[in-house]
């Protein structure tokens, strides 16, 4: 798949700021995504002492979830890491990995946030606005905002809110496991982004998607 460069990549948080605030006036939170017969996963290792990025990317057929295609990219690490510029040290390898398939996905679920992000545009958003593919930002850590306790029962969810505003779920995807985070990264609203991340959930606490893409990544 082509991949349509937008912007050139910062080096620093200060450069990163202003193309976030542009770019999350582009993410739409609403559905438009049509039948999903193919999800991907992505997710990034940092080998050579986080010196090299190793982006992987794996796609699986849905919903009955099996591995069709993978692809993997290498490139210097440029972007420190900095909470809440996740994307600009992850994403421009990220774009190597999907541009090497000849599936393209239908949707794309993150490891990382998507509107759930001060700035309401985290990794899931970016790539889904550069790519223009539906995409869901699945985090295991909370960045920013609140949520009430949840039952635990496998599928109960309570709103993430942070000023006001509902940003995301925090979802429980195993029985008494902790939960994920989850948010509309372009394309999805929540209601169908927690849908699609039970589909894609078996008998592991994160998606199959977001699983296989670790173990590629990590080279596990």
């Amino acid at each position: 798949m082509k991949i349509n460069q937008r912007h050139d990549w910062p080096l620093t948080a200060e450069e990163a700021i202003p193309i976030q605030q542009q770019l999350a006036k582009e993410v739409i939170t609403s559905d438009e995504l049509g039948t999903v017969q193919y999800v991907a996963g992505v997710d990034v290792g940092f080998p050579e002492s986080g010196s090299i990025t190793r982006a992987a990317v794996v796609v699986l057929s849905f919903p009955d979830l099996q591995l069709k295609e993978q692809a993997i990219a290498y490139r210097p690490t440029t972007f420190p890491y900095v909470p809440g510029f996740l994307s600009f040290r992850e994403v421009p390898t990220v774009l190597d990995a999907l541009e090497k398939l000849t599936i393209i996905p239908d949707l794309i679920l993150c490891d990382g946030q998507g509107i759930a992000h001060p700035r309401r545009f985290g990794i899931a958003c970016h790539l889904g606005v550069l790519a223009d593919i539906p995409t869901i930002g699945v985090a295991k850590s909370l960045l920013v905002g609140k949520h009430e306790e949840l039952p635990l029962e496998r599928g109960t969810w309570k709103p993430l809110v942070h000023r006001r505003e509902t940003i995301g779920a925090a979802l429980r995807t195993r029985m008494g496991v902790k939960p994920v985070y989850v948010s509309s990264g372009h394309r999805v609203s929540l209601l169908t982004a927690i849908d699609y991340v039970m589909r894609c959930t078996t008998k592991y606490k994160l998606p199959e998607t977001t699983r296989l893409a670790d173990k590629l990544a990590s080279n596990r």
